[in-house]
């Protein structure tokens, strides 16, 4: 998956996908959802607060999240697919507009810059066997985690070119559960990492994963040249 400030956006333009569609424009400030709501269980809740503790050192720092991947960074969006008049495309993850029906979470970012933990309470629609997440979702849980920690490393857009998943226990829907990633090795523009998920008293190993990430070569086209 492709990861960078403008994700969503530029995720459309690599795929050939095509601007979507503008519809009212979008006045109102991007809402950051990395923050408690209605659809947060109590175990979420209590470990959010745990882990917000834990960074008051600074040893660790909350990611804001938007529901566009436009709202990350505004000025390399418009230089990549133009002006955006409409909301756009959606970031995957908050695609959802139901509180807890999806993908409820908050990653926080190590000062180190090499680790990330993703805390994520998994909703009723991603629901695969009855009463179980679905293995893609897990997936995608797993491939933002460990993409969030390989563009803290690069400092630029990176792509997924290699993720190797074990699933080791059946995951409920509902469970709130930690993926913790963190770089192995940095060869050139590769970038190593390796990624666990665990509930939240760290008891139940869900899945471990490793994974190859690309740092992306800026593809601007030059300036053009003068007369």
């Amino acid at each position: 998956m492709w990861r960078s400030c403008g994700a969503g956006a530029r995720a459309v333009v690599a795929h050939g996908l095509g601007r979507v569609p503008p519809t009212a424009p979008c006045s109102v400030s991007p809402q950051d959802l990395a923050v408690p709501n209605a659809g947060w269980s109590v175990a979420m809740r209590e470990q959010f607060q745990h882990l917000l503790r834990r960074a008051a050192d600074g040893s660790w720092r909350r990611i804001p999240s938007y529901r566009r991947g436009l709202d990350y960074l505004p000025e390399v969006v418009q230089m990549v697919v133009g002006p955006v008049t409409g909301p756009g495309p959606r970031h995957f993850l908050r695609n959802l507009d139901a509180e807890g029906a999806g993908f409820e979470y908050a990653i926080f970012l190590h000062s180190s810059g090499h680790r990330t933990q993703c805390l994520c309470q998994l909703g009723p629609y991603l629901e695969g066997h009855h009463g179980f997440a679905h293995g893609g979702a897990i997936a995608t849980l797993i491939d933002t985690t460990v993409g969030t920690c390989a563009l803290a490393v690069a400092k630029t857009s990176v792509m997924t070119a290699k993720l190797n998943i074990s699933y080791l226990a059946p995951m409920p829907v509902g469970a709130v559960v930690v993926a913790d990633s963190r770089m192995e090795r940095h060869e050139g523009r590769k970038i190593f990492l390796s990624c666990r998920v665990r509930d939240t008293k760290g008891d139940t190993l869900y899945a471990e994963a490793t994974a190859l990430f690309i740092q992306v070569e800026d593809t601007k086209p030059p300036p053009a040249a003068r007369p």
